[in-house]
């Protein structure tokens, strides 16, 4: 009875997280850069490019994530991020390192049993299989 409501807890507590995180790289590109270059060793990536990339995921796989829309895939998306985001970081606190293994537990929940019944993909679902017994009956 209260997965859904932990379900959507989860969603909104992990996708503000990165999406925060997102707006402030955002909002100081220059020091985003600089922090890509000199202090994330983000592997196989020009630095740059691992700039744009981190910061389009952290903005709109969060927002895909909270609204339910392609949540498993969003949920999936930030994961392999919040990985990246570990061993790109050679000096991690013991509480960024436990927040991240929080992070990461509980959006292998979403990608494991989906967002729960409060998400759009409930809704797409349950629109197309409305059409399909509608066309099934005809």
């Amino acid at each position: 009875m209260l997965e859904p409501v932990a379900l959507l807890g989860a969603r909104f507590y992990v996708g503000w997280a990165f999406f925060s995180s997102g707006l402030t790289k955002l909002n100081d590109w220059d020091s985003t850069l600089f922090l890509f270059e000199e202090e994330y060793a983000v592997p196989l990536l020009p630095y740059e490019l691992a700039a744009y990339l981190g910061t389009a995921a952290e903005l709109i796989l969060p927002l895909l994530l909270m609204s339910g829309l392609a949540s498993r895939f969003a949920a999936l998306g930030l994961f392999f991020v919040n990985i990246v985001a570990v061993i790109s970081l050679e000096d991690i606190a013991a509480a960024a390192y436990i927040e991240h293994v929080l992070w990461g537990t509980l959006l292998a929940q979403v990608v494991i049993f989906s967002g729960g019944k409060f998400t759009l993909d409930r809704v797409v679902e349950n629109k197309l299989l409305a059409g399909q017994t509608v066309t099934g009956n005809a």
